[in-house]
């Protein structure tokens, strides 16, 4: 076993990794950027080492200075953990030549073979895996996309090879839509994956998402852990998962962990991993491989009792796996619930700041909690907006829902919004309830109005800014050498921090400037803001171009998502205050429309 494991990655994540480190033996060294300097992970780890600023590219993304932090500390094992760079097969092959370091995953080859998404689809054809009628090479103009549409029909879906969780995917309903959706899946395989090919595929309307956790050794074995049902979704996003799935007869179950076992085994896979399938009128499809641990992997663990992540640690260590296929059994049912800092009612607008007034999770038997935050602490908005995961599990699908009911409202949290009231609304939906509901059901189908009034019956207000406590903690981080060292003060009197977000409303504010003097002549014109922290991918009109209602005017990435920001009215346009790659904070200005 190792030494030393450095995890390659922030909050819960890489707290769940360094537990299972911790009880395995190993010591563990946490990496972290500026906005994360008091995490939740920096605390926990044995030792912790400054990687950049707040930025991820300059941060969790720089591969040498995580690779140096790792030589520095001494460490022998590398776990990327989910996000940022663990699907990285050129940093797994960095990782991989390092002398001394062990990188916990699957190999860079394999990783490029299953990653990009057109070898994929190959791979899993040769071994008889089911798959969704697409191309299979790369397509670069909108006439291939086209004739592909005038063969299947519509909608199709067009995919970045490198993508995931509904990133670098775009739907296209008609001709007229091809090429925008081309240029913009093909940008955000390039921004996030650093890939731009994609490939395309008939887009399955109202499926159910089924997945299949694999684990593998480097002596060839191969074992399927059950599989779990992620079909509620909001714009291809996971929100609460399940297993085992509602839906499955024994031999469709039976079915799809064979086609699962015979497609990693047919790419000479090793480590964690999760085989993802469309299922529709009893028929499976292979959609792709997550060459990683996943979020939801805390579902199969509940329900098998198998630790996922120390057998990723014990496989890279070239241990062989100490049960079979029939020893794995499934017993009893589980839900996770992701705990995000979104607003539910507004479209899951994510937080753009805040503290956490109230934290007090919920506990019982059959609840786990997977976190990095405490009562007190600030929330982060660099990154994702997750900020702990509710596990809960029962003896059969009637007592996990139930169990669910009583530690959704046991969580008690103030200070910023949450998904809880959205959580508790799907446990009493009837579609949810009873295991019916496809990927398309939120999006479609649900009758908003009904989140309006979950939010208002359980949710709690952000508090007001200038509410302060009489006594001021501050804690000042020193680095000595690139080490992170930690002092406290404590001051009785002092004065307070001015509020630069998620306090009252302020007049509206150019995008990184001051609010006196801004020049944004607004009078009877459209003042277009930020509906969310982000960073401006594209701008797509010039000052005194002509726009009409419904215009694409700039388009912004948050929670790894594009997001067209488009008039409601059409006038002419009178200010561009933003560029390209410019970050903005929720409520900023980004055009005015005369």
């Amino acid at each position: 076993m190792f030494d030393t494991v450095l995890v390659a990655n922030r909050g819960e994540i890489a707290v769940r990794v360094m537990r299972a480190a911790t009880e395995l033996g190993a010591d563990t060294v946490a990496v972290y950027s500026e906005a994360d300097k008091h995490g939740g992970h920096v605390q926990y780890a044995d030792e912790a080492y400054n990687v950049g600023p707040a930025r991820a590219a300059d941060s969790y993304l720089d591969q040498e200075a995580i690779i140096e932090a790792a030589r520095r500390a001494g460490a022998d094992a590398i776990h990327p953990g989910y996000g940022f760079l663990a699907e990285n097969a050129s940093f797994a092959e960095r990782v991989e030549e390092t002398e001394g370091i062990t990188w916990v995953g699957p190999s860079s080859a394999s990783m490029r073979d299953l990653g990009e998404k057109t070898k994929a689809r190959q791979i899993m054809s040769a071994a008889d895996v089911p798959i969704v009628p697409g191309t299979t090479e790369p397509v670069s103009e909108a006439e291939e996309v086209e004739a592909f549409a005038a063969e299947h029909g519509y909608p199709i879906a067009i995919k970045a090879e490198g993508g995931g969780g509904g990133r670098g995917m775009k739907i296209v309903e008609s001709a007229d839509g091809i090429a925008d959706k081309l240029d913009s899946a093909i940008r955000e395989g390039e921004a996030y994956f650093d890939n731009p090919s994609v490939y395309v595929e008939r887009f399955l309307e109202a499926p159910k998402h089924i997945e299949v956790q694999i684990i593998a050794d480097q002596a060839g074995n191969v074992r399927h852990l059950g599989e779990r049902d992620c079909s509620l979704q909001r714009r291809q996003q996971k929100i609460i998962e399940e297993g085992p799935s509602p839906v499955l007869d024994d031999d469709l179950r039976e079915r799809i962990g064979a086609a699962a076992r015979r497609g990693v085994r047919e790419a000479s896979y090793e480590n964690a991993g999760t085989v993802e399938f469309l299922v529709e009128d009893g028929e499976f499809y292979f959609l792709e491989v997550n060459t990683r641990i996943q979020v939801e992997h805390t579902v199969t663990e509940e329900i098998t009792g198998i630790d996922i992540v120390k057998w990723q640690l014990r496989v890279a260590a070239g241990e062989e796996l100490a049960f079979e296929q029939d020893d794995v059994e499934v017993d009893g049912h589980a839900f996770e619930f992701r705990i995000n800092a979104e607003n539910a009612a507004k479209e899951f607008a994510p937080a753009s700041g805040g503290t956490l007034a109230t934290y007090d999770p919920p506990g019982g038997i059959g609840v786990r909690i997977d976190d990095a935050l405490r009562q007190g602490d600030e929330l982060v908005t660099d990154y994702d907006s997750m900020i702990a995961k509710l596990v809960v599990s029962g003896e059969d699908r009637e007592e996990a829902i139930a169990r669910s009911k009583r530690a959704l409202a046991e969580f008690d949290v103030e200070g910023i919004t949450t998904v809880i009231p959205f959580h508790r609304l799907m446990l009493t939906d009837e579609r949810f309830v009873a295991g019916t509901h496809t990927t398309n059901y939120l999006d479609e189908e649900f009758d908003t109005e009904r989140i309006q009034a979950a939010q208002e019956r359980w949710g709690h207000e952000p508090a007001e800014a200038g509410e302060t406590a009489e006594t001021i903690e501050r804690e000042f981080t020193v680095e000595v050498d690139g080490k992170r060292f930690e002092v406290d003060l404590e001051e009785r009197g002092a004065a307070e921090f001015a509020v630069q977000s998620g306090g009252q409303a302020s007049p509206p504010k150019p995008a990184g400037g001051e609010n006196e003097d801004t020049g944004v002549a607004a009078a009877d014109g459209e003042v277009i803001t930020a509906d969310m922290q982000g960073t401006i991918l594209s701008v797509d009109v010039e000052e005194g171009a002509e726009v009409q209602a419904g215009d694409v005017l700039c388009v912004l990435e948050a929670m790894k998502m594009e997001n067209d920001v488009v008039a409601s009215r059409g006038g002419t346009v009178s200010q561009v205050l933003v560029e390209p790659d410019q970050s903005v904070d929720m409520g900023d200005t980004l055009l005015v429309i005369d």
